[in-house]
């Protein structure tokens, strides 16, 4: 009997050491001939990869096509990694798909593959009825389980350093990892290093892919205005001006107004008109808040044990006017003792989160996705 979706998922386990990057190639040549694909457009990089991929579904939506946005990994609920013209699937769409799936599989394969191998051939299903899939890959590029799909566009958001577990410890391994993803056309934003556009233009010259490279002030006034009245970062200014370059580069016509209405949960998200929420979590996004927190911002916070927490801590430690730790349910936090032992020595006042929120001050809620997921179960359930 087919366990439920949710049954089935939570035999898997969520973190890998090790990854085989057969299996998900062995799955895909197994069901690719009961599907009908949409026009992928494929998202790579380090940061900024939910907000531009979202961003560009919004505009498609908007424009009248039947888009889909699938993104990794969630904070709430599951459904949030499948969203559909303005909303997310409901539990009956994914369950049909995933009725589908699993019948195309064999034991061997369903048993094997990874949570989020089996989730990305799950929207595969899910939204083989869309003109166009807006697919995020997870943390890789060459092997990620998304690459596997052909795809129209590929976008390069800012590539940092990151999971170095798996990309290598630094940053040519790590670009050439990601950008070995690309095909046709290929779309790179504006980059924190200047070897990554060497590196683009290399893979290019090898893959005969046209490479479109964002230019810093495209937009620029209009994008400006935009970001004002929605309380935008430079950063999602910049996600702004690559996902309009992704459907320039697709000669779609869009509404640059329809960014007004466009919002994503965690990404520099109002949770109340002093409370940001964050689901940031490396250097490169600690960079990019730092130059939009306001002074005396207390920092609601905490960390995996596999990231540069005391370089990110340093970084922020100026705007700072107190930290608060949260816990977070996760096999991959930072031990409570080592984060106190760190906020010791940088000399950062701390204490812990209490689930209260004062109209006098101003909050970031930053670290993790887990963070994010923490703060708003506590503050549901308060």
């Amino acid at each position: 009997m087919m366990p439920l979706l949710e049954q089935f998922l939570n035999n898997k386990p969520l973190y890998y050491k090790h990854i085989d990057h057969d299996r998900i190639k062995v799955a895909y040549d197994r069901v690719k001939q009961d599907l009908k694909l949409p026009k992928v457009i494929h998202v790579v990089g380090t940061n900024g990869k939910g907000s531009t991929g979202r961003m560009i579904a919004h505009l498609l939506f908007l424009a009248g096509f039947n888009t889909a946005h699938y993104t990794s990994p969630h904070i709430l609920r599951f459904n949030e990694r499948f969203w559909l013209n303005g909303n997310e699937c409901n539990d009956e769409m994914l369950e049909s798909a995933h009725k589908r799936l699993y019948a195309a599989l064999d034991d061997e394969l369903r048993v094997n593959l990874s949570y989020f191998e089996y989730t990305t051939l799950l929207a595969l299903f899910a939204f083989e009825e869309c003109d166009y899939l807006v697919l995020e890959a997870g943390l890789g590029g060459e092997y990620d389980a998304t690459n596997v799909i052909p795809k129209i566009l590929s976008v390069i958001t800012p590539i940092d350093f990151d999971h170095q577990a798996f990309l290598g410890d630094n940053i040519e391994n790590i670009a050439s990892t990601k950008l070995k993803s690309i095909d046709k056309i290929a779309v790179i934003a504006l980059q924190p290093h200047i070897r990554v556009i060497d590196i683009a233009k290399e893979t290019a010259k090898e893959k005969d892919t046209k490479l479109i490279f964002v230019e810093p002030n495209y937009q620029d006034e209009k994008i400006k205005q935009i970001a004002k009245s929605n309380g935008w970062g430079d950063f999602l200014c910049d996600n702004a001006k690559t996902a309009l370059y992704a459907l320039d580069a697709l000669q779609i016509k869009y509404d640059i107004n329809n960014l007004n209405s466009w919002q994503m949960i965690g990404r520099y998200f109002a949770y109340k008109s002093n409370v940001r929420l964050d689901v940031g979590h490396n250097l490169h996004a600690a960079r990019t808040l730092v130059e939009v927190m306001q002074n005396n911002t207390v920092l609601i916070y905490n960390t995996y044990e596999d990231k540069p927490y005391m370089e990110i801590l340093k970084l922020l430690k100026p705007k700072i006017k107190k930290l608060l730790i949260i816990p977070i349910d996760s096999p991959r936090a930072l031990n409570l003792k080592k984060l106190e032992q760190a906020l010791k020595e940088l000399d950062i006042n701390y204490g812990f989160f209490d689930k209260t929120i004062k109209d006098n001050e101003k909050y970031l809620v930053f670290g993790s996705f887990s963070v994010v997921e923490a703060f708003l179960k506590e503050m549901n359930e308060k």
